[in-house]
């Protein structure tokens, strides 16, 4: 399987992965032929990418981090959440703390932990799923650094519910689609201490939440916001959740821009290192992060094209690639599949747009 944007998806392509709701309502099962009415749906909920089988993907599996339903139960845990009116107060530490043991349990019951994070969301639901996902990361890292089940278990409450105290936001602010005006910035910059009274006031939750909803925009050189903190004076879990907030809010598309390559933003976050971000939490980070995801589509620097499908963790940069596509532009009537860890005079150079 690949993934491919909804608008590059020609009709007749097979869709490889389920497509849900946030609120857990099927819009298109695994298996389904795609036409051009099932597109004008998806795009009408907002989806802008899908996962599809074709001939060139056959048997590539992208692999996932947390099992899938793990995954849309915490997504529709954090929109509940985040839609009740009592939000503005306090919030059910308890369920909170359920589904993030649920997702520790299920990172770390990978052999091989590597952060290729495949959901397909909304655009209107960027928020819920951003939440989840930086969960993931931030939890990944904790692992990387040796993190307790408790300490995991404090990070992942604070990583999951960093962004609660934009629901004191005005929602036209949140979701305006284009530059924000500096009084609007100044507003949007107010939910790192919304967040953090709202998680101070909610029994059950450990002060590392607050401390991670406070300070996970605060950046090393002092460049961040609310307080302008430096080093070792902001909390280490908001260094952590820093990072992965970066890392899934520009490998995202919003309403304002669209989403960067993963490799584009591991080397974004890595050209910042120990200016803006901690740079253990880097190191880490990069150990466990997917440059080239499975099922990217990738140019080598023969001409040759084809897909990623199968990750080397040692050799990040060096995928198993899978040709599908000569030099001369036509393609293969037969795949092979190229091991640029054992073949150094192959390299990526660029992604297809295929």
């Amino acid at each position: 399987m690949r993934r491919v944007p909804l608008d590059k998806v020609r009709a007749g392509a097979i869709l490889a992965r389920t497509i849900m709701t946030i609120d857990g309502k099927v819009l298109l099962a695994a298996g389904m032929e795609i036409t051009e009415e099932y597109k004008r749906k998806l795009q009408a909920n907002g989806i802008t990418e899908i996962y599809i089988e074709d001939e060139i993907s056959k048997d590539i599996h992208v692999p996932e981090v947390v099992r899938e339903e793990i995954v849309n139960e915490a997504k529709q845990m954090v929109k509940a959440m985040m839609t009740k009116p009592s939000v503005k107060t306090s919030i059910d530490g308890r369920k909170v703390m359920e589904i993030v043991d649920k997702i520790i349990s299920s990172i770390l019951a990978n052999k091989d932990i590597i952060a290729n994070l495949c959901d397909i969301r909304s655009v209107d639901d960027y928020t819920f799923s951003h939440s989840v996902n930086v969960c993931i990361l931030s939890l990944i890292i904790g692992i990387g650094l040796g993190y307790s089940r408790d300490k995991l278990r404090e990070l992942g409450v604070g990583s999951i519910l960093h962004d609660i105290g934009k629901v004191m936001v005005p929602k036209d602010i949140l979701k305006k689609p284009y530059q924000l005006t500096s009084e609007e910035f100044e507003e949007i910059k107010k939910h790192t201490y919304y967040g953090y009274e709202i998680l101070k006031n909610t029994s059950g939750i450990s002060m590392t939440a607050s401390y991670i909803a406070l300070e996970h925009h605060e950046r090393i050189d002092g460049s961040g916001y609310p307080y302008q903190l430096k080093a070792e004076n902001i909390h280490k879990a908001a260094r952590i959740v820093a990072v992965s907030d970066v890392y899934d809010a520009l490998t995202s598309d919003r309403i304002y821009r669209k989403k960067l390559m993963p490799h584009e933003v591991i080397d974004y976050i890595t050209s910042l290192g120990s200016h803006h971000f901690d740079q253990e939490v880097v190191d880490v980070f990069i150990r466990f992060i997917a440059y080239y995801p499975v099922g990217t589509a990738v140019i080598l620097n023969t001409g040759e094209k084809g897909l990623v499908s199968k990750y080397n963790k040692k050799f990040p940069t060096r995928p198993t690639v899978r040709v599908v596509m000569g030099k001369d532009g036509k393609m293969l009537t037969k795949q092979k599949e190229l091991d640029l860890a054992q073949n150094l005079e192959y390299r990526i150079t660029d992604i297809w747009d295929i």
